[in-house]
């Protein structure tokens, strides 16, 4: 708690599931008033009051620290394949891939066969926290912010048994090896999705090494769907 002659700090707090993926992985925009400033007791129980609303909610099993997704992966034994590989599995042996980008980009251009559950969506509540974190992207010049999809595991669930093959993909891929930059890797949302697939039963599962962005720039097979 703040004293009471203790300047304010007023922080929009920006969750890794978020949908935007910093390097640095950052969770807060600080936001400082002049030094000068002067805040009766009044205006500073309201800031206590405001910041109490906004309260960051409890953490979801998407936003654990990458490092225990990332080993509980590995212990699980999800692996990473290449794009050719993963069209070759697609069409000999059954599997099935996961896109896990917004509907949008999903529309525009896809894998044939592909199936879509996008891992995050556009903010739809107006909770004080809501509200907080839609100024934190509108703080960037993102006017379109985005959550974690609460009915993400259950929509998969209603397209795709715990039996399934799946190969999930999204536009970067990200990595579960480690390099001198990245010794643990670099999280993705595919990766965060293949987590939580096999967080909840789900027993074949893949990770597509470097995204979609590698899929169309091999120039493999697309299809794209018009209204």
């Amino acid at each position: 708690m703040l004293a009471a002659n203790t300047t304010p700090t007023i922080k929009f707090h920006l969750p890794s599931s978020s949908g935007i993926l910093f390097s640095s992985d950052l969770n807060s925009i600080p936001f400082s008033p002049s030094s000068n400033a002067r805040f009766n007791s009044s205006r500073s129980v309201r800031s206590l009051r405001i910041r109490s609303a906004a309260t960051k909610p409890a953490k979801s099993p998407a936003e654990e620290d990458w490092k225990i997704k990332r080993e509980y992966l590995l212990q699980k034994r999800v692996r990473s394949v290449e794009v050719k590989e993963a069209l070759r599995l697609q069409n000999e042996n059954n599997f099935v891939i996961l896109d896990v980008r917004p509907e949008a980009e999903f529309k525009e251009s896809h894998p044939p066969g592909a199936i879509n559950v996008q891992i995050y969506r556009l903010i739809k509540e107006w909770t004080a926290w809501d509200i907080a974190r839609r100024a934190a992207f509108a703080f960037f010049g993102i006017f379109s912010g985005t959550e974690e999809n609460p009915e993400f595991i259950q929509n998969v669930e209603s397209k795709l048994d715990k039996d399934a093959k799946i190969i999930v993909a999204c536009s970067s891929g990200g990595t579960m090896r480690p390099s001198q930059n990245l010794p643990e890797g670099q999280q993705s949302r595919s990766l965060i999705a293949a987590y939580l697939l096999v967080l909840n039963g789900y027993k074949n599962v893949f990770h597509l090494d470097g995204g979609l962005y590698s899929w169309f720039k091999e120039g493999l097979p697309v299809v794209a769907e018009t209204e």
